[in-house]
């Protein structure tokens, strides 16, 4: 009679496992004496890094000129991110392009479309804390970047926050696991065997953030034009998420 209540239950918990289970063929029999259970959790935490996007797109009339021009504007907008604090391993170029220009206004006159002939366009990828995301916001418009303000959240450990996740699903596939044993009456055993799937990662919006430092350097930001009003950013929830599939003994 036990032995029939256990296939029953394997059974039932085989439906909502189908996909997981397929790689992993566990025998009903006398001697398989195992509970198999399939288990979903998350864990979550504040993004520490803010990679926040900077660039600028100017036009010119030829492209030797715009050219010179945008050699002066990238290299001031650089100087302002060093003048800043920021280290220079955590500056990334993404793009650099010098092209004609097709796109015009349709109330562009002849004199200002002669003006825009060719488009070049610099931007970077600046990671700090994010109590910092909006003052290198606020340095690098002051320095001409134009084409800014877009932000990667990320988290400096990833690998431990999807361990995290999967050690809450164990432990969830593992009480999931003794509530069974009890209504079969029997008594859990030790856990022999675990898998988990790859993470899904997702970030949520998050407020509240405090303190400003880039790195081991401190915000110069009296050594650059000063904006009158500072930018609200706040960081945001990463979590992760991790399903593990996971086989008890049956004492």
């Amino acid at each position: 009679m036990m032995r029939i209540s256990r296939a029953v239950a394997w059974a039932a918990i085989s439906v909502s496992t189908a996909g997981l289970a397929a790689a992993q063929t566990i025998q009903i029999n006398r001697d398989n004496k195992t509970i198999a259970i399939s288990a979903t959790d998350e864990a979550t935490a504040t993004a520490d890094i803010a990679a926040v996007s900077i660039g600028f797109e100017i036009f010119g009339p030829d492209s030797d000129g715009v050219y010179a021009d945008a050699g002066k504007l990238s290299n001031a907008i650089t100087d302002a991110m060093t003048k800043l604090g920021v280290k220079n391993e955590s500056i990334e170029s993404t793009q650099q392009q010098l092209s004609r220009n097709f796109q015009f206004n349709d109330k562009d006159t002849p004199e200002q479309r002669a003006r825009k002939q060719f488009v070049f366009r610099q931007s970077w990828t600046v990671s700090v804390s994010p109590q910092n995301a909006a003052e290198v916001i606020r340095v690098a418009v002051a320095a001409g970047a134009n084409q800014s303000g877009n932000i990667d959240w990320r988290l400096s450990d990833r690998k431990a926050l999807q361990a995290k996740a999967a050690e809450a699903a164990l432990v969830k596939a593992r009480s999931i696991a003794d509530r069974m044993a009890d209504g079969l009456h029997v008594k859990l055993g030790a856990l022999i065997y675990a898998s988990n799937e790859t993470p899904n990662t997702n970030i949520f919006p998050r407020s509240l953030a405090k303190g400003a430092v880039f790195g081991n350097a401190s915000v110069a930001a009296q050594s650059v034009v000063v904006a009158p009003v500072r930018l609200s950013i706040q960081p945001q929830i990463i979590r992760e998420e991790a399903t593990v599939y996971a086989v008890f003994a049956i004492e």
